[in-house]
């Protein structure tokens, strides 16, 4: 595994002290976050995985289970409300509101322009990496897609 210096910034406001206060007010609670987290949070966390296996673990847990989840605030959210029909409680980790700034940089409209302009034979945004640059960059995601399975 090959460690980069980076961080996201919602992952990172997410703190021990979140967690302690979940577990005093909900002692059977479970938490899950995020491998972007910090790792004293990831320590302290029942569970730890990706986006999916996030999802797959609150989606397949009982009815009147409550969840502490460290990742960002939409996919809680949306989780929180598929899960609430099924008495699974789903609550964001932080009491403080970071929205994810890249991730926002995607809206429909932008989204809908760009496929009518690849409809129209006209791609815009092209992005191009040297091949020396794609290829362990395809093995990687290649990795990361095997270990989804």
């Amino acid at each position: 595994m090959i460690l980069w210096k980076g961080f996201c910034s919602v992952h990172q406001m997410f703190q021990p002290a979140h967690i302690d206060n979940f577990r005093k007010n909900t002692p059977n609670g479970l938490v899950i976050s995020h491998p972007e987290n910090a790792y004293e949070v990831c320590q302290k966390s029942d569970f730890v995985g990706s986006t999916e296996y996030i999802l797959r673990t609150v989606r397949a847990s009982e009815p009147g289970t409550q969840w502490l989840v460290g990742t960002e605030l939409n996919l809680v959210n949306r989780l929180a409300d598929e899960m609430k029909p099924r008495g699974v409680t789903v609550q964001f980790m932080s009491p403080t509101v970071c929205m994810c700034s890249t991730m926002f940089r995607t809206d429909p409209q932008h989204l809908a322009w760009v496929l009518d302009n690849i409809v129209s034979g006209n791609v815009v945004n092209r992005i191009r990496v040297r091949e020396d640059v794609a290829d362990p960059a395809r093995k990687a995601l290649n990795l990361m897609l095997e270990v989804v399975d």
